[in-house]
């Protein structure tokens, strides 16, 4: 772990020398602080609460200020924070509310110096004036910021940030009476130390609490915050209104930030949990870390540059019990592993692609395809040698726009907008949409639909005209329509054995089998075959010729023009006789039982019809149940799912998905439906199809993808009478006493809807508002303002 590359930085007088190294701690590390010299870091925990020599070779024990024989919590560290301008003079922030200052010159063994208890709950943070020698700063788990003169007893001030935890303070380097403060609620307040009544700016800086904050040591107004949002930002404090200059996106919380010393775009942060790792980031390139250090095995507490005049040593204390010495030139640099290589699909198709400049340089004379009628689009231009990421792999990149009027996607918008996906019986939602699918000229798709009904409802619900349309090539090139068989009328064997041939001239002869594997279909009556419970009226069956299609047994739509079926007497091979044959018709019994005919005879006159009105087949009972499972096309269906995702068309995917719920949820993964799901959500947010986009959120059966419209959902509400901010989540606004949400025309408490206007912020419930703009214009709480309601 331990590296050979040694760095010497000249520093005024003093001179540092090191490598990177680490140590082992007795307990994890909650905190550190480096002292001003930069020779010594103090370490503090739950259980730890050491000084470290910092020498050329490794880190030394020197002190170690948890004395007395019974453990005491205020010595159960959250946060350490060593003067800068005092090198003896450490403070510590308790577990149990306690501000804690230490004295390193006193001579005996006990070097705590005074304890404030004002604190009810935990101090997150302790923070020195840079300046001023005496003035503490801490903040509380309680909302409250003390600030302590360590000549007296007690605080000489108290802040209150209407919040339930302060989480971070920090005085301003460049501001002698200016410190910021970040809060839970996902806000950053900035105070001035003379003013304890009020802050001075309060804007919200992240969806969630904001953990760290860190001022800028060059320049004046920028504050970084981090936050469990996952997010770095970089505000300017110097206008107006905070703005926001920079933001870096990391991969998990942010619990430390610290600017890198002498480099004015550098910052640190670790995470509060998840990733190990500290990142080094240039904010002006905020998606690939410009150092990376990975020692640590578990999650990192505490990071501080060794000298705010040297970049390139990094101290840290970490959860595993280790304390480390980073050297950046040993770090690790991701960008230097990324992929110059890129290719991505535009809203419209088309293509955009990015590749090395030498590759690009070394094939400029190639001939493109002269089957690609595309042509490319460089947007390439010359870098300049100054700019700080000249020396990093650059790409070129190449974008091959779409034919005109090819790249319509009118039929994605249209069909996202007429599918229905809930709040009908199923056999409705696949009809419906396969009705949008063929108005829409996407067949293929339609005659999904139509599958997936014919599937998963019941067969006796189905619609003829959906059957009709749904084969291919029409009924006229099928089998002619036929009335029912019985197979109790036909001899053991039969089924498999039997086929029913043309006796009319006709080239091409077309047969069907009748075996064990053909679902067998009711008359026109409906009659419902024995052991199943629904009415079946079609068949699918194995096809003997050039077509497989789907036969209708529909006597009433017969083609007269086709030829009927007969069963000649030498299409049936001789037999032994049978000796219990089940019974026939009456009147073909009678011929069957005379002495005057033989046993073979009596098989074949069975079989043959004395008229053509006479139907020659009934189904009574079917060699298993008429139809089909569902569980029996899950395969068959999931496969389909993966078709269509692969073809690129997630839109069908997803909607067979929401519309058949757990009949196919359970045979594909969590990731791949997770997969489909986000990848529609972000073809329907790039339409601005935001309530189809938000309706497919809510009816997703990911759980990943069902919270995603429970994110980002915090409202921030101001009080109509004082237009202060809404600190408590009751009715009643805690500075002016008033309720917040009073009807203007009803004067009752809105519980449910309410409705306001923007310009004067009066409201009430939207019936009452809707009724009184019938009458009047003008606001109907007294203000005189013209109210305009969207």
């Amino acid at each position: 772990m331990e590296k050979m590359s040694r760095v010497t930085t000249a520093l005024g007088g003093s001179t540092l020398t090191g490598r990177t190294m680490h140590c082992h701690l007795d307990a994890p590390a909650n905190a550190i602080s480096v002292c001003r010299d930069a020779a010594q870091v103090v370490v503090a925990g739950r259980s730890i609460f050491k000084i470290y020599a910092i020498e050329e070779e490794q880190f030394v024990e020197k002190l170690n200020l948890r004395v007395g024989r019974k453990p005491s919590l205020n010595l159960s560290c959250a946060d350490v924070v060593w003067h800068q301008m005092d090198e003896n003079l450490l403070a510590t922030a308790a577990t149990n509310g306690v501000v804690v200052t230490w004295n390193l010159g006193r001579p005996s063994r006990n070097k705590q110096d005074q304890l404030f208890t004002e604190h009810k709950r935990t101090v997150n943070k302790v923070c020195f004036h840079p300046t001023e020698a005496h003035v503490l700063l801490s903040g509380s788990q309680d909302g409250f910021m003390k600030c302590f003169d360590l000549r007296r007893k007690d605080s000489v001030s108290t802040f209150s940030g209407q919040s339930e935890s302060v989480r971070d303070v920090q005085f301003s380097i460049r501001d002698y009476f200016t410190f910021a403060s970040t809060f839970e609620n996902g806000n950053v307040q900035l105070w001035d130390i003379r003013r304890p009544d009020r802050c001075e700016r309060m804007f919200t800086a992240h969806n969630g609490p904001v953990f760290c904050c860190d001022w800028h040591p060059e320049d004046r107004g920028w504050l970084a915050t981090g936050g469990r949002d996952k997010m770095v930002k970089v505000w300017d404090m110097t206008t107006h209104r905070a703005k926001e200059v920079h933001c870096v996106q990391t991969i998990a919380s942010v619990a430390r930030v610290k600017w890198r010393p002498e480099c004015r775009h550098h910052l640190a942060t670790c995470s509060m949990m998840v990733d190990h790792n500290i990142y080094v980031w240039d904010v002006r390139r905020p998606f690939v870390p410009a150092a990376m250090f990975e020692e640590h095995r578990d999650v990192t507490t505490g990071i501080a540059w060794r000298h705010p005049h040297d970049p390139s040593f990094l101290l840290s204390g970490s959860k595993d019990s280790t304390l480390c010495q980073h050297l950046f030139r040993d770090a690790s640099q991701p960008v230097e592993r990324a992929n110059p290589e890129g290719l991505c699909y535009g809203l419209f198709g088309d293509l955009a692609f990015a590749a090395k400049e030498s590759l690009v340089a070394t094939e400029s004379g190639r001939k493109p395809y002269t089957g690609d009628r595309r042509h490319p689009i460089f947007f390439k231009r010359k870098l300049d040698p100054a700019e700080p990421f000249s020396g990093l792999a650059s790409s070129a990149l190449s974008v091959f726009e779409m034919e005109p009027g090819s790249s319509s996607m009118s039929w994605f918008v249209d069909t996202a907008e007429r599918y229905a996906l809930a709040g009908r019986p199923l056999a409705e939602l696949c009809d419906h949409n396969a009705k949008v699918a063929r108005e829409l000229g996407r067949n293929q798709v339609a005659q999904t639909w139509t599958m997936l009904r014919i599937i998963y409802c019941s067969p006796g619900l189905v619609p003829t005209t959906n059957l009709n349309h749904s084969v291919g090539k029409g009924s006229s090139c099928g089998l002619p329509l036929i009335n029912s068989f019985n197979l109790k009328d036909m001899a053991p064997g039969l089924g498999s054995e039997t086929r029913l041939d043309r006796s009319k001239g006709d080239a091409r002869s077309d047969t069907v089998l009748l075996d064990s594997s053909t679902t067998l279909i009711t008359n026109e009556d409906n009659e419902e075959t024995e052991g199943s419970d629904v009415p079946a009226d079609y068949l699918l069956g194995d096809v003997e010729g050039e077509d497989d299609e789907l036969y209708l047994l529909d006597p009433e739509h017969a083609h007269s023009e086709e030829p009927e079926y007969v069963l000649p007497q030498e299409a049936f091979p001789l037999r032994h006789e049978i000796v219990d044959t089940p019974p026939g018709p009456e009147h073909l019994q009678d011929k069957a039982d005379s002495p005057h005919v033989s046993g073979n005879e009596a098989d074949a006159a069975s079989l043959v019809p004395v008229d053509s009105s006479f139907s020659l087949i009934s189904v009574s009972h079917a060699l298993y149940d008429s139809r089909l499972p569902p569980d029996f096309f899950s395969a068959l269906v999931c496969d389909m799912l993966r078709f269509y995702a692969e073809q690129g068309d997630v839109q069908m995917a997803v909607s067979v998905l929401i519309v058949l719920g757990e009949r196919v949820r359970k045979d594909i993964d969590e990731q791949t439906q997770e997969h489909w799901y986000t990848s529609y959500i972000d073809l329907l947010q790039r339409f601005c199809l935001w309530n189809v986009s938000n309706q497919v959120v809510k009816l997703s059966t990911s759980r990943a993808i069902s919270c995603l419209n429970q994110a980002s959902t915090t409202l921030h509400v101001n009080c109509s009478h004082c237009k202060r901010p809404m600190s408590s989540r009751g009715w009643v606004c805690d500075r002016c006493h008033h309720c917040a949400s009073m009807c203007a025309v009803c004067h009752h408490v809105v519980k449910g809807l309410f409705v306001w206007c923007q310009g004067c912020s009066h409201g009430g419930h939207l019936q009452h508002i809707m009724k009184w703009l019938e009458g009047s214009s003008h606001c109907p709480a007294g203000c005189g303002h013209l109210c305009e309601y969207s």
